[in-house]
């Protein structure tokens, strides 16, 4: 019987029943629209956070003693120990080795070279110091001197534990770099060119170079296959295979350094402070989140001898513009819920008024105030599901539009997401509703009847 009076009562004023929801519909909505790019931005936004470049530095511990100051981290990278290259499979073998996206080792050297082909003609100046021209220069050059040579991986394959592949390098690390012809192979002599350097000594791509061995002997040749842009250091420089730069310089199967790109979540005032002060539980979950701190200890556990550094400016810039999205899209959230409360209570309370007559009769047969309340929350709950499940559908085609136009791929529809929206319709219709309905339940039958 219960049942057929909310039917009943549901079919009737399609006025009313239609604005409020309307306007569950439209807030609800919002609301999925809102979760659903919630829940997939973090990640959309750490993948396109990689191009900035790697967000962690591992060098050797026994470098320096630690200076940092005002969170900028001043060691000194060009001086000291080495690491073993075998000790790198260890990084995808952490807690979190599927948020390592990408690595790749430098070692760096400084050293003269010399032209091979086309050949240049060299002439002592007024000074005593050296210039040089080559057939397709017009003019004199002055001789560069020494140039910074950098070994490194740019597409490396590499053999894990568990006997997977894993392709990484600087190609991946940083792929902001822009490159002009190809990367040079692993194991041959091949090496790219920074731009500002090539231009400024009119070097092309298949040019050969030979670069000064390490106890003067003879060293192989190099064949440049491109040039590189990336507005640093390695304009002016000459990029490797890492294990041509080892040769060179009698380090073989080491590095100096080691930049890693990893998947983080923003860091909150929790993971800021030291791992030393949590307890066991707070440990586990600082260990088990992807903050930027804890998978630098899992690194550093992985691999002994180590220092690895957070590149602050990269992970602040990234914590920083996540969380402000995230908190974008809980504020548009919230005012489509306050909107939705706002319009349900105004339509409510107008029900109520219109059926007083109703709610005296009922009254007057013997229904008391609870039962007279329950009966009008089962109604506005009903219309809840309604405008919650026509909501949802709306949300995801809203969410699917703003995933393809901003982020360039649709978050997929979530179970979760549908029945937290339900939720909430069924909460913003009550809240909403509280007030019409204790009106209602607070009216007395006599004066109803009676035409007062």
């Amino acid at each position: 019987m219960f049942l057929r009076l909310v039917a009943d009562s549901f079919g009737r004023r399609p006025r009313h029943k239609l604005l409020t929801g309307a306007a569950l519909a439209l807030g609800m909505g919002v609301a999925t629209a809102a979760l659903s790019v919630s829940l997939d931005v973090g990640d959309r936004l750490a993948k396109e956070f990689r191009s900035l470049g790697a967000n962690l530095l591992v060098t050797p511990q026994a470098d320096s003693l630690p200076l940092e100051i005002g969170g900028v981290d001043y060691r000194p990278v060009n001086a000291g120990a080495y690491l073993p290259e075998s000790d790198l499979p260890k990084l995808k073998t952490i807690f979190w080795h599927n948020n390592i996206i990408a690595f790749a080792p430098v070692l760096e050297s400084t050293r003269h070279f010399g032209f091979i082909d086309p050949p240049r003609v060299f002439r002592l100046t007024d000074s005593g110091g050296i210039e040089f021209s080559d057939p397709r220069h017009s003019s004199w050059l002055p001789d560069p001197g020494k140039v910074q040579l950098i070994g490194t991986w740019a597409n490396h394959k590499m053999v894990l534990p568990d006997g997977s592949a894993f392709v990484t390098g600087v190609d991946r690390t940083n792929p902001w770099w822009r490159i002009q012809g190809r990367w040079f192979g692993d194991q041959t002599h091949e090496c790219v060119i920074g731009a500002k350097f090539a231009e400024r000594l009119n070097i092309h791509v298949g040019d050969k170079l030979t670069v000064e061995y390490e106890d003067k002997k003879a060293a192989p040749v190099l064949t440049v296959t491109g040039t590189i842009s990336t507005g640093s250091n390695e304009d002016e420089a000459i990029l490797a295979s890492l294990d041509l730069v080892q040769y060179l310089t009698h380090k073989p199967a080491q590095y100096r350094k080691l930049y890693v790109s990893a998947l983080t979540k923003p860091e909150d005032a929790f993971a800021k402070r030291d791992p030393k002060t949590f307890t066991p539980a707070e440990y586990d979950r600082w260990f088990c989140t992807p903050y930027i701190s804890s998978i630098a200890f899992q690194i550093q556990q992985e691999l002994p001898g180590t220092d690895v550094r957070v590149i602050r400016r990269v992970a602040e810039g990234e914590g920083q513009v996540l969380t402000r999205v995230r908190m974008l899209l809980w504020l548009v959230t919230g005012a489509a819920l306050l909107a939705a409360a706002l319009a349900v209570g105004a339509s409510a309370a107008a029900s109520v008024i219109e059926r007083r007559a109703e709610i005296g009769l009922m009254k007057a047969l013997g229904a008391g105030s609870g039962m007279v309340g329950f009966l009008l929350a089962a109604e506005q709950l009903l219309l809840a599901f309604v405008g919650g499940g026509i909501g949802y559908a709306l949300g995801i085609i809203l969410a699917r539009t703003l995933g393809q136009k901003i982020f360039g791929a649709a978050p997929a529809p979530s179970l979760i997401v549908f029945f937290v929206v339900i939720a909430l319709a069924a909460g913003v219709t009550l809240l909403g509703s509280a007030l019409p309905l204790r009106r209602a339940s607070r009216y007395q039958p006599a004066p109803i009847l009676r035409g007062e």
